[in-house]
């Protein structure tokens, strides 16, 4: 029953907005860290953000520090991607991860399938 669904991809102009979603259900989703990572044609799968279970913690890869905000609604089960100033190599597949470790130091990972955005004029 576990399932995230990503949605709001699509085809922007460069210096655009997009707003991705990613909705969770069939886990206890305020105990999972969320992140989002994005692949390119011929390129390696790599982190654009990350989210603690309450929001304390937040993290960005490079590339997109102070262009893109991760953020997450606990009772909407929900992790959003806020992306601004969009440019033509932030075209990728965007991924939505849920992560969370227990006691016994047994992980549990989850992946959704994907949305396309695509940056282009």
């Amino acid at each position: 029953q576990v399932q995230l669904v990503e949605s709001g991809g699509g085809l922007v102009q460069p210096g655009g907005s997009l707003r991705l979603s990613c909705a969770a259900s069939g886990f206890i989703f305020s105990r999972y860290r969320m992140s989002w990572y994005r692949q390119a044609p011929g390129k390696e799968r790599e982190l654009v953000a990350g989210i603690s279970g309450t929001g304390d913690n937040i993290d960005y890869g490079d590339s997109v520090k102070g262009r893109f905000t991760i953020s997450r609604d606990n009772t909407k089960n929900t992790v959003y991607l806020q992306m601004s100033s969009l440019k033509p190599e932030d075209t990728a597949v965007y991924f939505c991860k849920a992560a969370w470790s227990d006691w016994a130091y047994r992980r549990y990972d989850h992946w959704g399938r994907g949305t396309q955005v695509t940056v282009s004029s």
